[in-house]
This record gives C-alpha cells, sequence and structure tokens, in this order.
C-alpha cells in the first residue's frame, strides 16, 4: 500500500500501526501539503458488512466530537474497495509504549494522563457516545504531553436498548468492565471502569487481573476481588488508590457515575494531598434505623407488597396501666423540680451580669481591630479546559474574571495558557481571576505546494487553503497544430511553471507568479 494514491489526495508514506479492524499509515495531504494519519479498514474485512458498518461508525462517531483530548477526523471515504478514515496525525507514542518504557508511572503523571483522558471521555458522554475499548493502546501522547484519546472503531450511540453482544466480548479482555463481560447494559460507567484499569496499570505497571483465556479474564471481572494497587506499589496515595478502587467497583452504581466526577475527584486529590475520596457514598447503602412491620406478602412487585404491610399492635395489660400511671405521678414532681431549678438560674444571672456590668465600667475599651482583607493564594490552572479552571477558581473563592485569546507552540487548542494575577499570587477573596486561552500553534510559514498541471482555478484554491496568493498568471501562446502525446497544444489551460520551488517553506501572504499554456485561436 506505500506510494497508494487515494483520492488524487493522500499519499500513503509508511506504515505506524495496526489493530483488530484495520491498519494505520502515515500519509501526506497533498492538497493541504501536511501529514496526515489514514485507517485503512482490512482487505479481508472490507466485505464483511458488519466490519465495514462498524468502521464507518467510527467514522462518525469521531467525527462528530471536537476537543483537544480526541483525535479529530478529518475526511472519510471509499476508493477501489478501500475503505478509509483520513485523521489527525499525531506526533508521539501510546500509552503502552510509554509505561513499558518507564516500567510504571509516578502518580502525578499519573494523575495529569488520566484527567486528560477522563476529560475526552466527558465530551463522548455528553454526545451520547461511549468508547467501549478504553486502553493504553487506544490512548497517545503528544510530544508535548497532550493526550489524545483515538480508536472509536467500537463505540455506540447510547439509547435505551445500549447492550453487549451476549454472544461476544466487545472490547479488550483486559480493560472491559463486569457489565461488558455479563454482555449487560452498558453505559458511560462502563469507560468509567476502563479508565480505572488503564489507571491501575500506569500505577503498578500491570493489569488487575491477567489469564492466558480471555474468558478466564472475564470470570475475573465478574467475581475475583481486585487487589488494591497501594498493597503492590506501597507508596502509591491513598486518595489516588481509592479513587482507583471506586472506578472499579463490580456494580455500576457504586462507581463514579459521570466523566465528570470522576474529573472533580481526580482534580482535587491534584490540588490537596488530604483529599479523601468517598467510597460509599450512595445514600441506599446507608444504615437506617427503622419501625419494625410484618410484611403478609413477600412477592416482586414491591407497590403489591407494600400495600398489604400491616403493623401489630399488642394491647395493653392492667400491670402495665399501672406503671403508667406511676411514671405519670413522677412525671408531675420532675417538672416542679424543674420549674423551681429555672427560677433560680434567672436570679443567678440577673446578679451576675450586673456584676460583670460593674467591673467593665472600670476597664478602658480595647481599640477597635481593623477590618482584615482575607487573602488566599491563586491556583493554577494552566492546561485546564475553561470548565475545568472555572471549577477549580470558584471553589477556591474566587470568581472568573475576562477570557481572552492567543495563540500558542505548546498548548493545545482551547486550554488555558496563562492567568492574572500569577499562579500562588496572595489575592483577596472573591477576586476575579482572568485567563488566555490558547487558539492552537499560528502557523507563520508554510510549504511552496505543486502548482504545474493545474489550471489557474485549481491553483487559486490551492494557494487559499494555504493562506498564500497567486500573483501574475502569464499565459504562453502555443502555435502548434494538435499532435498525439503530451503536447503543450493539448494541455491548454495548465500550469507549467512557477517562480518558487515545491518545498521551500515561505511566510504566510507569498506571492506565487506562474505561467500556463494557452493554445491560439485559428
Amino acid at each position: 500500500m506505500i506510494g497508494t494514491l487515494l483520492l488524487n489526495r493522500y499519499e500513503l508514506i509508511e506504515k505506524i500501526g495496526e489493530g483488530g479492524m484495520g491498519i494505520v499509515y502515515k500519509a501526506r495531504c497533498h492538497l493541504l501539503n501536511r501529514f496526515v494519519a489514514i485507517k485503512i479498514l482490512k482487505a479481508e474485512l472490507s466485505k464483511d458488512e458488519a466490519f465495514v458498518a462498524g468502521f464507518k461508525r467510527e467514522a462518525k462517531s469521531a467525527g462528530s466530537l471536537s476537543h483537544p483530548n480526541i483525535v479529530s477526523v478529518h475526511d472519510v471515504g471509499v476508493e477501489n474497495h478501500i475503505n478509509f478514515i483520513v485523521m489527525e496525525y499525531i506526533n508521539g507514542k501510546t500509552l503502552k509504549q510509554v509505561i513499558k518504557e518507564k516500567g510504571r508511572l509516578s502518580p502525578g503523571e499519573t494523575l495529569d494522563i488520566s484527567l486528560q483522558i477522563a476529560k475526552a471521555l466527558e465530551c463522548a458522554h455528553k454526545n451520547n457516545i461511549i468508547h467501549r475499548d478504553i486502553k493504553p493502546d487506544n490512548i497517545l501522547i503528544t510530544d508535548d504531553n497532550i493526550v489524545k484519546v483515538t480508536d472509536f472503531g467500537i463505540a455506540k450511540v447510547i439509547d435505551s436498548a445500549t447492550i453487549a453482544n451476549p454472544n461476544k466480548f466487545i472490547g479488550s479482555a483486559h480493560y472491559f468492565s463486569p457489565e461488558q463481560a455479563k454482555g449487560g447494559l452498558l453505559d458511560c460507567r462502563t469507560d468509567i471502569y476502563s479508565l480505572g484499569i488503564v489507571m491501575y496499570e500506569m500505577l503498578t505497571g500491570r493489569v488487575p487481573y491477567d489469564s492466558e483465556s480471555s474468558i478466564s479474564i472475564a470470570m475475573m471481572h465478574i467475581q475475583e476481588p481486585i487487589i488494591p494497587p497501594i498493597e503492590i506499589i506501597t507508596d502509591i496515595p491513598e486518595n489516588i488508590n481509592q479513587a482507583i478502587l471506586k472506578s472499579l467497583e463490580k456494580e455500576p452504581i457504586k462507581r463514579y457515575q459521570t466523566a465528570k466526577e470522576m474529573i472533580h475527584s481526580l482534580f482535587m486529590i491534584k490540588e490537596d494531598l488530604d483529599f479523601r475520596v468517598n467510597l460509599n457514598n450512595r445514600s441506599n447503602d446507608a444504615t437506617m434505623v427503622m419501625k419494625p412491620v410484618i410484611v403478609t406478602d413477600t412477592g416482586n412487585d414491591i407497590t403489591k407488597a407494600m400495600s398489604k404491610v400491616t403493623v401489630v399492635e399488642t394491647p395493653i395489660s392492667n400491670k402495665d396501666k399501672k406503671i403508667v400511671s406511676k411514671n405519670q405521678r413522677l412525671s408531675k414532681h420532675k417538672k416542679l423540680l424543674l420549674i423551681f431549678g429555672s427560677i433560680i438560674l434567672v436570679v443567678m444571672i440577673v446578679i451576675l451580669g450586673k456584676y460583670i456590668s460593674k467591673g467593665a465600667s472600670d476597664v478602658t475599651k480595647a481599640p477597635l481591630k481593623k477590618t482584615v482583607v482575607q487573602k488566599k493564594l491563586v491556583p493554577s490552572v494552566i492546561g485546564n479546559t475553561i470548565d475545568i479552571a472555572e471549577h477549580t477558581i470558584v471553589s477556591k473563592g474566587f470568581t472568573l474574571g475576562t477570557i481572552s485569546n492567543d495563540y500558542s507552540d505548546n498548548i493545545a487548542n482551547g486550554l488555558v495558557i496563562s492567568e492574572s494575577p500569577e499562579i500562588n499570587t496572595p489575592y483577596e477573596k472573591g477576586g476575579k481571576v482572568d485567563l488566555v486561552v490558547s487558539q492552537g500553534r499560528k502557523i507563520v510559514q508554510v510549504n511552496v505546494p505543486e502548482l504545474t498541471g493545474k489550471t489557474i482555478e485549481e491553483a487559486q484554491k490551492v494557494l487559499d487553503d494555504l493562506q498564500l496568493k497567486l500573483g501574475q498568471a502569464t499565459p504562453v501562446i502555443v502555435n502548434d497544430k494538435p499532435s498525439k502525446g503530451n503536447h503543450p497544444r493539448n494541455n491548454n489551460g495548465q500550469i507549467f511553471l512557477q517562480d518558487k520551488d515545491v518545498g521551500t517553506l515561505v511566510d504566510i501572504g507569498t506571492v506565487i507568479n506562474v505561467s500556463y499554456y494557452q493554445n491560439k485561436r485559428n
């Protein structure tokens, strides 16, 4: 496939990866003169309608999402029975490669990466899309340590009947949830479980469940208690250990219920070393004192059962009546003693008050204290989305001020570049914190594209896309008679010369002059 030109635009340069459904190539887009990643459905699967549908679903799922932590989809197409998706090219490594190289990651690295994955999931879940295959192989880390979630090949739109196929595992055995293993109902908490497995692996260097058989691993997810990561790596902070255990609860109701909830928890752990994760925060699990009742029907219909609940009342005997009468007489004596004691207490308070008042008049009044403005340190929100930044600023006692935009070579589009006042500056409580948000990298230079063989109109479009300008277009009159082959007369209207060499770096706005063939009219 190397050297193949798709849609007369995308040239495959090298193979960079392979998954269960497709092969990923690095390619050059000749129209925009940039590198892209192209995922091609495997030839043996192209005849399978289910796989082709899944492949198209990936393009549709990922294409509908726009987030700094999700790989962008640029295009999708079919040519000569080749189904392909054109994606953003990421210059970096998979999280799996990073874990293998380092053995395991530090708690700080784990938190940073997990937060970015969770933000990507929050975006997907808001668009009613569950990924269903979160694992280190599907998470890319750029050279700038920006996380990019990719491979929505088995993603699914959430509806009231989003159920895993009970006859086939969907996802990767080491990372899928108990409900996936059971073929049960799936929702966003499925991705949260998988992220918990990824966090476990980042911190310990291994997955919690492993076996030679996928079936065995599936049964472990369903039945086997998890070994807390802190028992494997003892220097893991307890709150990170708790966050992982909460994500890996067998029952979805006991996990984080949304990616947003998980983001808040991870962020608080990052900001506060003493922050504790509540592992049992569901009201249904709380111990409650209830009146005894006798249920006369134990059917499955709760409404029916509750309608038949009866309370048994025991008749009061004569002996009990005497005891009650005696208790009532004792209560009267207690009331008299209480009234008498209250009168004495009031008299004592009045006498004591007069004494204190007299003594206070002899004492020089202390000067009034000046009002002290409470100040707190400005928190760091650099590298966060506006939503997370605002939540942090407000939670620390400040208010969000103005938001402006600027270009950045290091901070991805949509993330905070800087803040004012600066980080850790003492600042009055309730003060406004202004943010500058990244617009991504500003392109100041581009490569000169190939214009020969194109018409003036085609060249104009290519140059417009690159923010270059078409200068003088000089026609060269062709007088020769028509002939066969690649003769100038047969290339009427096509450019054959440009004054800037192809591939040369030039500033945006550079003018490029061309010459083109023009047949002489007889």
